[in-house]
């Protein structure tokens, strides 16, 4: 894709990055079919072709239109709103599953794309105030763990005052369950998360037990913030700042001899991947940041490395296999690329999928 940088644009880092990411596109749609929102809306402005020409449009400082458009844009949909609207408005809808990325033949990082896209449509189109008071709220609370974890004890001690319909949308408390004692040669960290110490304290205890059997002992990470929310709700400068607080926080257990930095949820494990990426440019941290990345490893990689025919547990084998659904996410399928593994090691440990 040709793009030419509105003059506000030419000689910045935003304009700079835009222009790389945007390069390879070469409009061919095979990455619309499968977008889960133009399946459902059947709107090219929809589909991540529609969002990245808007993206291009809002770089070059240019309505849509003109020769370089696909034919099956629309613009009657486009009425109505500022360009820098417009483009807010699809950029919201899209789910950032990235399953765009796994059909694109040019390899476009649509996501990266996608970040830096509401990032610069923030920055043309103000929200009003009552999203913009919203928005910075789930900012300032769900991405620290004591924040949201206290609010969330207030609503299950208070959740059988509730109507029914808010009653169900608060998750009864559960226990974590033991975490290994003894200690092991090999030691990883493992990362907390922001809302699953609340919400599900049971897994990170569970990885540590099955990790404790391989003879890794497994010890929880700094209790920061990592910088995802904030980048996804277009506060790049602000999620920057906690990725630099959590390389910082990781460092000291980094030296002391930690292998690897493991994740139970891929989508913590999927912007563990992109630091090298995002600080790349940060004279400070790059090369930490590049080591993070390096050092990330989902809780599933970390079992098919060890698990071998002379080490790792003796399974029973049961009379019936326990039939299990596992359903892959899109950030490890798209975002981690690792389908298919998960799958692999419960069929290992004798379950049928």
């Amino acid at each position: 894709m040709k793009i030419e940088l509105a003059d506000a644009y030419r000689d910045t880092a935003l304009g700079s990055e835009g222009a790389e990411l945007l390069s390879p596109c070469v409009q061919c749609g095979q990455c619309t079919f499968r977008c889960p929102t133009f399946r459902l809306l059947g709107d090219e402005w929809d589909g991540p072709r529609g969002r990245i020409y808007l993206i291009q449009k809002m770089l070059e400082d240019r309505a849509p239109g003109g020769a370089d458009m696909s034919p099956g844009y629309s613009l009657e949909t486009l009425q109505g709103r500022s360009p820098g609207a417009t483009v807010q408005h699809y950029l919201d809808r899209c789910l950032s599953c990235r399953s765009c990325e796994a059909s694109c033949p040019e390899g476009v990082r649509y996501g990266r794309l996608l970040d830096l896209g509401r990032e610069l449509a923030e920055r043309l189109a103000p929200r009003p105030i009552g999203q913009r008071l919203a928005r910075r709220t789930v900012r300032v609370l769900v991405p620290h763990r004591r924040r949201f974890t206290a609010l969330l004890r207030a609503g299950q001690a208070l959740r059988f005052l509730l109507p029914r319909r808010l009653r169900v949308r608060i998750p009864p408390r559960r226990v974590a369950g033991p975490w290994p004692g003894r200690t092991h040669a090999r030691r990883m960290l493992v990362w907390q998360g922001c809302v699953q110490p609340g919400l599900a304290p049971d897994i990170n205890a569970a990885a540590a037990r099955v990790l404790d059997r391989f003879g890794i002992e497994l010890s929880p990470a700094p209790d920061v913030c990592c910088g995802a929310i904030s980048l996804h709700m277009a506060a790049a400068d602000e999620a920057r700042a906690h990725m630099r607080h959590a390389i910082d926080a990781l460092w000291p257990h980094i030296d002391a001899g930690a292998e690897a930095i493991v994740f139970t949820a891929s989508g913590c494990g999927m912007h563990f991947r992109d630091y090298g990426e995002l600080l790349r440019d940060d004279p400070r941290y790059a090369d930490k940041a590049r080591r993070i990345s390096e050092m990330t490893r989902d809780i599933a990689e970390i079992v098919t490395g060890v698990w071998t025919e002379a080490a790792g547990p003796r399974l029973p084998t049961p009379a019936s296999p326990l039939r299990v659904v596992f359903q892959s996410s899109c950030s490890l399928q798209h975002g981690e690329k690792l389908n298919g593994i998960v799958e692999q090691v419960l069929k290992r440990a004798g379950f049928k999928l």
